[in-house]
């Protein structure tokens, strides 16, 4: 794994990829990879003409489909589009943004950033063929999942905590697909990535005097969005990525490097809140998993 990079992405001719929020940032990144590497691509926009911009210069291999993962009947609308893939990756996010619902009510972190891609999982799980990837950051380290209040409509909300909150939902989510997946005798694995600090547009939507100063500091601290995909990249594509594992970033600290298995706080192997998490989100997306083959 030392120093793998886009270029060692072994040859992913007639595979076909989901990558959610593949208009911008980590995803475009990725997608150009993957379709560099080529495989086929469905870029998953909540924007579809930034989408374009990015999948037009990539020829007919990679293709536009609408997602907006805060409105769950556009995840179904885009979920019964589909008939196969061979790998789905949970790229798209928001962070740190000010209190607002999604079209279905919930808070729009845990909504955006967990619950929307915890029921097109569940939509799509039986047409994959591959493994899922979902990403997560380091940042899951200052979140608790508060089962009772999952939504922010009983505490003052607070935006770095609900943004913990949906980046450990992802890791916890992860963890349990896999014990689940592993215990059906499925073939599809699932895995989870963090990009460390990555320059992204994501500090710009935090309409705040820190996501002004990350804006300005990225150019400098963090490392370019290309850097930050190799972790999702290498746990979307490597054969022998092992289901469950976690990559990110080699260097001290995890903000930045090549891609190696590192790992993640003691909240995120709770394997009792991992159940709860589970069954509240089936019950607030209206989604059942079926692993029966």
């Amino acid at each position: 794994m030392t120093r793998w990079a886009a270029g060692d992405i072994v040859d992913q001719q007639g595979r076909t990829f989901v990558v959610t929020g593949a208009n911008s940032g980590l995803g475009a990144e990725a997608t150009k990879a993957l379709v560099s590497a080529g495989a086929n691509v469905i870029l998953a926009c909540r924007n579809v003409k930034k989408g374009l911009a990015v999948a037009v210069p990539l020829g007919e291999r990679a293709e536009v489909r609408r997602l907006d993962l805060a409105d769950l009947a556009s995840v179904r609308e885009f979920a019964e589009s589909i008939d196969s893939i061979d790998v789905l990756v949970n790229n798209a996010g928001v962070m740190g943004v000010p209190m607002r619902r999604t079209v279905d009510g919930f808070e729009m972190q845990i909504g955006t950033n967990h619950l929307g891609h915890f029921a097109l999982t569940a939509m799509l799980l039986g047409k994959v063929r591959d493994r899922v990837v979902t990403m997560a950051s380091i940042m899951h380290k200052i979140g608790t999942i508060d089962l009772a209040d999952l939504n922010w409509e009983q505490r003052r909300y607070r935006r770095w905590p609900a943004y913990g909150q949906s980046k450990l939902a992802n890791l916890l989510f992860t963890y349990e697909l896999h014990r689940r997946l592993a215990a059906s005798g499925s073939k599809v694995k699932a895995l989870a990535s963090h990009p460390g600090y990555a320059a992204t547009n994501l500090q710009s939507h935090t309409e705040t005097i820190q996501g002004r100063i990350l804006s300005l500091a990225n150019p400098i601290i963090a490392q370019p969005a290309r850097m930050g995909a190799l972790p999702m990249l290498y746990a979307a594509t490597v054969p022998d990525a092992v289901g469950g594992s976690y990559l990110g970033p080699s260097s001290m600290f995890e903000t930045r490097g090549y891609p190696k298995v590192v790992e993640s706080n003691r909240k995120a192997h709770d394997e009792t809140v991992a159940r709860q998490l589970w069954s509240l989100s089936e019950q607030l997306t209206g989604v059942n998993y079926n692993f029966g083959g």
